[in-house]
C-alpha cells in the first residue's frame, strides 16, 4: 500500500436531522456532561448503535457436522442438577 493514503476516504459529510426541542436539550445536556459537542456526541452514539445492530446480525458459518452437533444439543431435553434447581425455584409471578 502506498505511504500517502487517500484522505478523501476520511472526509466528513453533513447529516441533517430534525429533532424536537426536548430531545435536543437532552442530547445537549448529555454532551456537555461528557465534554463533547452535540455533533460528536450524536456521532458516537449513532456509531455505537450501528455497530450493535450489525453485531446482532452476525452470521456464523460452520460445516454440516458441527451444525448437526449444535442442533442435537438444542434438541436434547434439559436435565441435571442446575435444571432441577431452576425448575423448583419459587415463581414470584404466580404467587
Amino acid at each position: 500500500m502506498p505511504a500517502n493514503t487517500n484522505t478523501a476516504s476520511h472526509a466528513t459529510k453533513a447529516v441533517n436531522l430534525r429533532v424536537r426541542d426536548d430531545v435536543r436539550g437532552l442530547i445537549d445536556q448529555a454532551a456537555r456532561m461528557q465534554g463533547k459537542s452535540r455533533s460528536d456526541f450524536m456521532i458516537d452514539a449513532a456509531r455505537r448503535a450501528a455497530e450493535e445492530a450489525l453485531l446482532d446480525q452476525t452470521l456464523v458459518r460452520v460445516d454440516a457436522e458441527t451444525y448437526a452437533q449444535f442442533v442435537a444439543v438444542l434438541d436434547r431435553p434439559p436435565s441435571g442438577p442446575g435444571y432441577a434447581r431452576l425448575m423448583s425455584a419459587p415463581r414470584p409471578w404466580t404467587e
